[in-house]
């Protein structure tokens, strides 16, 4: 009678583990999880590289299911004042590509200044979000517009730039890659599990308790 109880026990902890699990796909599904790409800024990333001393990160946040892009930059040590920046698409580390996001530059972009930091986000689905000649170069569209976008970021052939007085065609950027996941998904299974495995030592220890007990 006590195994059967103890079964019972472990199939309810499997069921609610399993039940989580689905309402989290679920979840995920009806609110796409935006996807990260990262970038260390440098001049030696610029074609052809420059000898500045600047840095910086930049952080792109997409939202699929949104149709929503964050774009996040710090940056500092710039020989030049900051006259522009954008997200340029598509082309290799070693090769230059148009811009694609809005122009002159992004919307409240520090300007005149060799140290800041961004943070915005933009709506994918606005003509203004663009520059007209990328929306006119892939479909005339912003849907292709965003879709060349999307597809170019996972493909790593995009990259943040900041223009300067000093190198105009660019003086630091990066190209933007996925960032690493922090929690795979696996995990989860890996602690249910665990979760379980636990218990069924616990049951063990207790029955070898109740077994000695029962010798004296």
């Amino acid at each position: 009678m006590e195994k059967t109880h103890f079964l019972k026990l472990i199939i309810l902890v499997l069921a609610i583990g399993l039940s989580f699990l689905v309402m989290g796909g679920a979840t995920q599904n009806a609110h796409a999880i935006p996807i990260e790409y990262i970038a260390d800024l440098a001049g030696s990333s610029e074609n052809p590289p420059t000898a500045s001393p600047g840095t910086g990160f930049a952080e792109v946040d997409l939202d699929t299911g949104a149709h929503t892009m964050r774009v996040q930059i710090t940056f500092s040590d710039l020989v030049g004042v900051t006259v522009a920046s954008h997200i340029h698409s598509a082309a290799p580390p070693s090769g230059n590509a148009p811009v694609a996001t809005q122009v002159p530059t992004f919307a409240g972009f520090p300007l005149g200044v060799t140290s800041g930091t961004y943070d915005n986000t933009f709506d994918m689905t606005l003509a203004s979000t663009w520059n007209p000649s990328f929306v006119t170069a892939h479909g005339g569209t912003v849907a292709g517009a965003e879709a060349y976008l999307t597809a170019s970021l996972a493909a790593g052939t995009a990259y943040v730039n900041i223009h300067t007085p000093q190198f105009p065609g660019g003086e630091i950027r990066g190209n933007l890659q996925p960032a690493p996941q922090a929690v795979p998904e696996p995990t989860t299974m890996i602690l249910l599990g665990s979760g379980v495995l636990g218990l069924w030592g616990f049951r063990k220890k207790l029955q070898k308790v109740k077994n000695e007990k029962g010798n004296y």
